[in-house]
């Protein structure tokens, strides 16, 4: 018995049969129903999806993209803003670094790769140096300062305060990209 009122999805391997059952079906009635529908969804697989034969795969049938859209649960997210820093980038033609790239540098003088920062890292050269080059105006400056400090945490300082400027420069960019609506 062939239908005319069923809906076939070969993308969902779904087979939606409209006629409606009797009240109160029989389990012959039931298992015909099914069977109709199966056949049904099996000759138009078998008629309009490619088949295809792998020596290790063995015999593939090739489902068609799917036409049912599903709905999302959440709506789709607003585009993020652009930094100043990503706006800046793209101006000069910067590209990001992959990843690992530039971590880590041949330090010629122990003939070893060194970390570029961080413990024992190359922007720490000079701190744990015994004898320490002093220029004067330097010197003239930080004992002017009358802080107690010396010039040998100089370099450490410099630094400091590099990371510090670069923190404070962050949280500004990141207050401005919230207050231009972009999620930060």
């Amino acid at each position: 018995m062939w239908k005319t009122n069923t809906e076939i999805q070969a993308c969902n391997l779904l087979c939606d049969d409209a006629n409606p059952l009797p009240s109160k079906p029989s389990e012959t009635q039931l298992s015909s129903t099914a069977r109709d529908c199966a056949q049904a969804l099996i000759n138009q697989l078998l008629t309009t999806c490619p088949i295809t034969s792998h020596p290790t795969d063995g015999v593939l049938l090739t489902l068609p993209p799917t036409t049912t859209p599903l709905p999302r649960e959440k709506p789709l997210p607003a585009e993020k803003q652009e930094t100043k820093w990503e706006k800046f980038a793209k101006k000069k033609g910067i590209k990001d670094k992959k990843k690992g790239e530039g971590k880590m540098v041949y330090d010629e003088a122990k003939g070893e790769w060194v970390p570029k920062w961080g413990y024992k890292g190359r922007n720490k050269d000079g701190e744990g140096e015994w004898i320490v080059e002093v220029d004067e105006k330097k010197e003239k400056e930080v004992q002017g300062k009358g802080d107690g400090s010396g010039v040998r945490g100089e370099g450490r300082r410099e630094r400091v305060e590099k990371v510090r400027r670069n923190e404070r420069k962050q949280r500004a960019n990141e207050r401005k990209g919230r207050k231009a609506g972009g999620a930060g």
